[in-house]
């Protein structure tokens, strides 16, 4: 697929506000070291691309603030399916599809300015003054020569680190300078991009999703390492719109999470946990007091059911004396008590039962084998 179109658009724009710049009375000539005009082009360059994606940065931060939100309910589904990685996977892409929230969304902007940064590095690396085909996407040749030796203090923007010495006498530049501003450059450019996802992480925390928390850790130090590598071979111009874009993405990111800071999920879903863990914890504390009242109460009842048989009298048991010597009289009664206790009981004679029965014959004592009365003198 040609990328000529992306080519001819960052030519038009690029062109179109030099031109302005140029009309204002800008110089085309280098000022201390630098050309003005065409600085001044690459940099409102990032002004009107982040204009046209400025739509696309509040989905974006809509996106995140969703995500944010979802974090609870994503916890839940780690712990309901914690060793099940594919059903988890498979119930939170259904949670963001219920809740249309899309993951990739954060990401978006810096994709559609990968276009635009192709683009630019295409169009500056050909800004060299023996190239022959100058007036291609929409150059003259005037403004072709007038880039080709537009500088940056000294180094020109089509000038890279890792250029070499025959390319930089093409371009008049020396090789220290060029290689001192490039790496100056990049190093700003890795601090930029470091802390445009910082600031981002920071306001919004940490995602719960794998996924998602894998995708901020590529976003906060996988990008920022891989240009320490790349940045070599980007064109000092190139490296100008990226530092450019970062610090207006740091500005615009400051004003918007300003304006309309982020919802506290996650500080209110660790409030939500201590409240949990202290309702559990005073319950099990109203339980604990509960079963011990219930201990103490029946102790106590059994130490009260005790004192009191002990105070009941036994029956068949002699009163107490009261008064003088009722230690002595109260012992005579224990033993007179305890030998009562040793000594069977005599059975009780009922008179009734061993009166005769009237019309019963008397009992003849001899018959009966008894002795006979003494007849009295």
């Amino acid at each position: 697929m040609s990328l000529d179109w992306i080519y001819w658009g960052i030519s038009w724009i690029l062109l179109k506000w030099h031109g302005v710049w140029d009309a204002i009375g800008v110089p085309d000539r280098p000022v201390l070291g630098t050309t003005w005009s065409w600085i001044l082009a690459i940099f409102f360059l990032v002004v009107t691309v982040r204009v046209i994606l400025f739509p696309i940065f509040v989905k974006q931060i809509k996106s995140q603030r969703a995500m944010q939100a979802l974090q609870p309910k994503v916890k839940e589904l780690q712990e309901k399916h914690k060793g099940d990685r594919e059903t988890l996977q498979k119930e939170i892409m259904e949670l963001y599809r219920t809740e249309k929230a899309n993951p990739l969304m954060g990401c978006l902007p810096m994709f559609l300015q990968i276009p635009v940064f192709l683009g630019l590095f295409h169009v500056l690396k050909r800004l060299n003054p023996n190239n022959q085909a100058k007036e291609l996407y929409g150059w003259t040749a005037q403004q072709f020569d007038s880039a080709s030796h537009a500088t940056l203090f000294t180094a020109p923007i089509s000038g890279r680190f890792g250029s070499s010495a025959s390319e930089l006498a093409a371009l008049d530049a020396s090789v220290t300078t060029v290689k001192i501003i490039a790496a100056f450059l990049v190093v700003i450019m890795i601090t930029t991009t470091y802390l445009t996802s910082r600031q981002m992480i920071l306001k919004t925390g940490w995602a719960e999703d794998p996924q998602q928390r894998m995708l901020q850790r590529i976003m906060l130090y996988g990008i920022p390492a891989s240009l320490l590598i790349s940045g070599a071979i980007f064109p000092i111009g190139v490296i100008i719109y990226w530092v450019t874009n970062n610090l207006f993405t740091l500005g615009q990111q400051q004003w918007v999470l300003r304006k309309f800071p982020p919802p506290k999920v996650s500080t209110s879903a660790t409030v939500n946990r201590y409240s949990e863990a202290g309702e559990k914890a005073r319950a099990a504390a109203a339980a604990r007091e509960s079963q011990t009242q219930q201990k103490s109460g029946g102790l106590l009842s059994r130490l009260t059911e005790a004192a009191k048989s002990a105070a009941a009298p036994t029956p068949g048991a002699a009163p107490k004396a009261v008064g003088k010597g009722g230690g002595t009289a109260s012992r005579s009664n224990a033993k007179a008590n305890g030998k009562q206790a040793a000594e069977p009981a005599k059975p009780a004679v009922d008179g009734k039962a061993l009166a005769p029965k009237p019309g019963a014959k008397p009992v003849n004592p001899k018959k009966a084998g008894g002795r006979r009365p003494a007849k009295r003198k």
